[in-house]
């Protein structure tokens, strides 16, 4: 999860998945996908191919839902239904850490980070509210 959110947040500070809300939203309600996909088919029906497949689509839907649409977030779903102990032993926990946790930290650091850069065009956030990622209607 954070290597690929690393990439967003400190390499296209401006993109709008990559803004606050995108990546601390889009990761927990990823993490509640993948664990609610665990408990459901992962450990119930014991497919554990299709759980995956269910977490990253429900997280996607969910992201959408919230407009937090966040890629790194497909990843945080589909690690909570990897065959992990330990992150099937957190189960809902794991949605506050590390999901949400390293998030906000990750955010906090990359706001430190792209705002005391000498370049005047890198500043981060763009925005802290969330982005309208519905296409607009004619």
């Amino acid at each position: 999860i954070a290597c690929s959110q690393a990439v967003l947040l400190f390499a296209a500070p401006k993109a709008p998945l990559a803004q606050p809300w995108n990546a601390v939203v889009g990761n927990g309600v990823s993490a509640f996908a993948g664990i609610c996909a665990w408990h459901i088919v992962g450990e119930g029906m014991g497919i554990m191919w299709l759980a995956g497949a269910f977490a990253v689509s429900i997280a996607i839907v969910f992201m959408h839902w919230t407009n937090s649409l966040h890629p790194p977030g497909g990843a945080t779903a589909l690690i909570a239904v990897m065959e992990m102990k330990r992150v099937h032993e957190l189960s809902f926990l794991y949605i506050l850490f590390p999901a949400v946790l390293a998030s906000m930290v990750h955010v906090a650091v990359a706001l430190l980070v792209n705002n005391i850069s000498a370049d005047p065009l890198r500043s981060y956030p763009m925005t802290w509210i969330p982005f309208n990622m519905k296409p607009k209607s004619s």
